[in-house]
C-alpha cells in the first residue's frame, strides 16, 4: 500500500467534491452551515492558492484519492488560520493520514506567519476530535466571531 500526500490541482477537484459530500452525509453535515455546502467544494483547486495564503493537500492511497485537508486565513485575518475540510473516506481512516494532512497544513500556516489556527467540527466526529486534541488544539466554549459553519457544535483553537 502506497500513501502519498500531494498538492491540490484541478485533476482532484471532482473526486474531492464527491468525498467531501459523501463523508459529510455520513456524519450529518448536510445543508447550510456545514463545510460540504461551501461553494469552494465544487472546485477546491481554484480556492486554495499561495496567493490566498491557503493550501489544500490531497491523500492518495495506491494512487486513488481518499481525502484531503486545507488551511486558509480565517475570514480575512492576518494572524488566524483555519484548518478546513479534513475529510477521509473510510478506507483512508486509521492509518495516520489525517495527522499527516493536518501537520502539512499547520506547517504551511506557520510559514505564512499565522500565529494561531481555528477549526470547527461536529461532536460525532470523535476520531477527528481526538486527532485535533493530540495536535494541541484546545476546546472553545463558542465559535470564533465570523465562522460560516453555524451547524458545527465543536470549536477548537491552537497557538502556532
Amino acid at each position: 500500500m502506497t500513501i502519498e500526500i500531494v498538492e491540490i490541482s484541478a485533476q482532484y477537484d471532482q473526486d474531492l467534491q464527491r468525498i467531501i459530500k459523501q463523508v459529510g452525509q455520513e456524519y450529518g453535515a448536510v445543508g447550510e452551515g456545514f463545510g460540504p455546502s461551501d461553494a469552494e467544494v465544487d472546485n477546491m483547486s481554484q480556492h486554495y492558492t499561495q496567493q490566498n495564503r491557503s493550501r489544500y493537500v490531497v491523500a492518495l492511497l495506491d494512487g486513488m484519492v481518499v481525502g484531503g485537508c486545507g488551511i486558509a486565513p480565517f475570514t480575512d485575518s492576518k494572524d488566524t488560520s483555519e484548518l478546513k475540510k479534513l475529510f477521509l473516506l473510510e478506507e483512508g481512516r486509521g492509518q495516520g493520514l489525517g495527522k499527516q494532512l493536518s501537520l502539512a497544513c499547520l506547517a504551511f500556516a506557520l510559514e505564512q506567519g499565522f500565529t494561531r489556527c481555528y477549526l470547527d467540527t461536529l461532536s460525532n466526529m470523535s476520531a477527528a476530535i481526538k486527532l485535533y486534541e493530540s495536535l494541541g488544539f484546545e476546546h472553545l466554549s463558542a465559535p470564533l466571531q465570523g465562522t460560516a459553519h453555524n451547524g458545527c457544535d465543536v470549536w477548537m483553537l491552537k497557538q502556532l
